[in-house]
């Protein structure tokens, strides 16, 4: 009777009846009510399930939300998966109604060189893998392009919030600026004078740009020193000058200079204009660094969000891998990030949005390896005929026997419902298959690295 059913579903055409036979003595018949689980994801692998009737959903937990992967009919059978690789089931198989099974022990394909049915399980396998791993694919798509959001919506907020504070510093000051300037012109100061001044303010503004900036305690002793000598010739408000001033790298010299040439009574307005000049530049800068960092994230975003526009194209390797780290630059707020790129590496023909896609999965697993708060080392070079990548973090590492497997489809070692599985795999596809490259790993505790090989030349 079953066997008759069985036939009359086609789920195991190609297959006799005699094996057939030799299976169905072995077969458990289940019976599940709606919302019943039929097998969990993580679960080991319990055994192949042909639905006689009813409906089946399999869906999958990704980003800790459960994703609907397919929903079959009576006539088909799930399971196979797990049976021949090994692996926990990737997935749930939950009944949407009343269903029937039937259930074959997972010891019944050990051998898939004699089982008919174990090589039609692994035919039927390939193509399930294919339709699940493309649907997983578009789902990490899109999740990343969610984490993407978040984390570029925190980053914009302080380059945003810094230029609208200078913004609204801008009409201040440059009232300011203007009450200070008709001060100086009524001093009837030399022509001589008045370059000493602009000429401070000139030689304060080229040191600033080529100077380092100053720490807490080097900013804290120069502003000590400098409100000091604003308070030893009656200027008044020292302490609100010193500041900005100290941010202009102002020495004390630099004022000795000026006052032996300024009036004693000019001297005070001489010295708030400078200072209010400092304080103007210094809201421009902070405009300018805002606006070209959101001008920066919002370009690395519009190259990361084409992920399969992108033509094989000439590109410098080292600016991909540059946008990559501004894409994460949320995530790697807590890490050190360091560069050894060397300068031989020629442009490169590259799947643009794809190659990303590579960086990120290796960054991201990076990033997962040290909690967020290690530190990645990225090396390039040329070696032979191809440029080399060497991404190292200093994380816990990769167990010896965990190695051989991380570039298989759907294995991971995080927890149920925080990865697919799939990250390094497409890594592995994209160099592989994609750029006829190479992907290596070596790992031990505090030392990862991940090696990309990618030709100089492709077809």
């Amino acid at each position: 009777m079953v066997l008759q059913a069985l036939r009359q579903m086609h789920t195991f055409d190609g297959v006799s009846d005699a094996d057939l036979l030799a299976l169905l003595p072995a077969a458990e018949e289940l019976t599940l009510e709606a919302d019943d689980i039929l097998f969990a994801e993580g679960d080991p692998a319990s055994g192949l399930y042909v639905l006689l009737e009813g409906e089946l959903e399999i869906n999958k937990l990704i980003g800790g939300r459960p994703v609907v992967l397919e929903q079959y009919q009576p006539g088909v059978f799930v399971g196979e998966i797990s049976i021949l690789t090994g692996l926990n089931h990737t997935a749930t198989g939950r009944a949407v109604q009343h269903s029937r099974f039937l259930r074959f022990a997972p010891a019944l394909f050990a051998d898939l060189n004699t089982s008919p049915v174990a090589r039609l399980l692994l035919i039927t396998m390939v193509t399930r893998v294919r339709d699940t791993e493309s649907v997983l694919q578009q789902n990490e798509k899109l999740s990343a392009l969610g984490r993407l959001s978040a984390g570029l919506a925190h980053e914009l907020n302080n380059p945003a919030a810094a230029s609208l504070r200078a913004a609204k510093q801008l009409p201040e000051a440059l009232s300011m600026l203007q009450s200070l300037l008709l001060n100086l012109s009524q001093l009837n100061l030399s022509a001589e004078q008045i370059s000493a001044i602009t000429g401070l303010l000139n030689t304060l503004v080229a040191r600033g740009n080529h100077a380092t900036r100053l720490n807490a305690l080097e900013q804290s002793d120069l502003e000590e020193k400098l409100s000091q000598w604003l308070e030893d010739r009656g200027i008044d408000n020292a302490w609100e000058l010193a500041p900005a001033l100290a941010q202009g790298h102002t020495q004390v010299d630099d004022l000795d200079a000026l006052a032996e040439i300024i009036p004693h009574d000019a001297l005070d307005e001489a010295v708030v204009w400078i200072d209010g000049m400092l304080t103007m530049r210094s809201i421009l800068t902070t405009l300018e660094q805002s606006t070209v960092r959101i001008s920066e994230m919002i370009n690395a975003v519009t190259a990361y969000s084409a992920l399969d526009e992108s033509p094989l194209q000439l590109a410098n390797l080292h600016h991909v891998l540059d946008n990559t780290l501004v894409i994460f630059g949320h995530a790697l707020r807590n890490m050190t990030i360091t560069r050894d790129y060397a300068s031989n590496v020629p442009l490169v023909p590259l799947y643009m949005g794809d190659i990303e896609q590579v960086w990120a999965n290796i960054i991201d697993n990076a990033v997962d390896a040290t909690n967020g708060r290690g530190s990645v080392h990225i090396h390039t070079e040329v070696e032979g005929e191809c440029a080399v990548v060497e991404i190292t973090d200093n994380g816990v590492g990769i167990p010896p026997h965990i190695l051989p497997r991380i570039f298989e489809p759907f294995f991971t070692t995080k927890n149920v419902g925080e990865g697919a599985g799939l990250g390094l795999d497409i890594a592995y596809r994209i160099v592989v298959n994609r750029h006829h490259g190479d992907i290596r790993v070596t790992s031990q505790p505090g030392d990862t690295r991940f090696r990309v090989y990618l030709p100089l030349t492709q077809a």
